[in-house]
């Protein structure tokens, strides 16, 4: 059975190389071939909405629209949906390609055979 990574970030602009962390992880794991979903949670919940990560700036970092297109591209994206309810983001303001969904989601990709849970 193939492995897989689930990564959770939780970190944005108020921390931002470990939000920049999980991008990457992600980002490099699907470039090797590696299935990734990425769960936006916490303060990376902004970065489901079009043009935020545009604004997310870390020096020497790989600019996080590329990664977050990169996964969007190969992997899956997920914002999580009571982290959407309290920023008041709804399934039409998010960026094509992000699901909205819950801890029952999360767990059962988490849990799965072969997969890897990250978090960041």
């Amino acid at each position: 059975m193939a492995r897989s990574l689930v990564i959770k970030v939780t970190a944005g602009a108020d921390a931002p190389e470990r939000c920049n962390q999980a991008f990457t992880v992600a980002a490099a794991a699907l470039a090797s071939g590696v299935p990734v979903s990425l769960w936006l949670t916490g303060e990376s919940s902004w970065f489901a909405l079009p043009g935020r990560a545009k604004e997310f700036v870390l020096p020497h970092a790989a600019p996080l629209p590329d990664l977050l297109d990169a996964v969007l591209a190969a992997g899956r994206v997920t914002l999580c949906t009571q982290c959407a309810a309290r920023r008041n983001i709804t399934v039409d303001d998010v960026i094509e390609g992000v699901r909205i969904a819950g801890a029952p989601a999360f767990v059962e990709e988490a849990v799965a055979d072969g997969a890897q849970a990250l978090v960041y």
